[in-house]
């Protein structure tokens, strides 16, 4: 098993180590969040860090990177108040990764990467129309962290659009019914395939583990 201390991580080269560190946490869920500008001109990016922060209120955060002059997922969303998060599924998921490309800010990513924009029961910011689960979020807070300049952006869950069949009985979302993708690192996908499913944990329920 190799072994890397503190300082061989940071004495590595630059992308080598940036995939090596995104990747050892995991698969990790790949969205799409959508916004708009105040000319009107729509935003699409992907991000690998939406989290689930609590189901009363309904919140999601994602992990904004330093801004800088390209941040325009951030700077619509501070403009206006909403965005959309959208997953990614096999069926688009060339063309979600290369709305990572650095585009000029008058450069629809909906346009350049060949995604539908959708805008659904009045909600100001766009949807994918290629995903099947689509959700609306109004901001409502952001959290710096100090030590890289990154931020957790939060927000709460104003619209959530669903393929019904794909919903179990107790709320649980078939993923696999979908053809959800993750990422691991900063390139690589995944499909998702349900693999189990197992009872609320109890200690007075532990199975007999062997």
């Amino acid at each position: 098993m190799k072994h890397f201390s503190k300082i061989e991580i940071e004495s590595l080269e630059k992308t080598f180590r940036a995939n090596l560190v995104n990747s050892v946490s995991g698969c990790k869920p790949a969205n799409l969040i959508g916004t708009i500008n105040e000319k009107g001109v729509t935003n699409l990016a992907i991000f690998s860090s939406v989290i689930h922060l609590g189901a009363n209120p309904a919140l999601l955060g994602f992990i904004q990177r330093p801004v800088g002059e390209d941040s325009h997922t951030y700077r619509n969303i501070k403009a206006n108040g909403f965005f959309t998060i959208n997953h990614v599924h096999r069926g688009f998921t060339e063309n979600a990764h290369y709305t990572s490309a650095r585009f000029d800010v008058e450069t629809s990513e909906f346009d350049a990467c060949k995604l539908g924009a959708t805008f659904l029961d009045d909600f100001i910011a766009p949807y994918v129309t290629e995903s099947q689960i689509k959700i609306g979020l109004r901001f409502v807070q952001e959290i710096p962290i100090e030590l890289n300049g990154t931020t957790l952006m939060i927000g709460q869950i104003e619209q959530l659009y669903i393929n019904e069949d794909t919903i179990e009985a107790d709320g649980n979302i078939r993923l696999d019914m979908v053809d959800d993708v993750v990422v691991a690192g900063l390139e690589t996908y995944y499909t998702v395939q349900k693999s189990g499913q197992f009872p609320y944990a109890k200690v007075s329920k532990l199975p007999d583990f062997q």
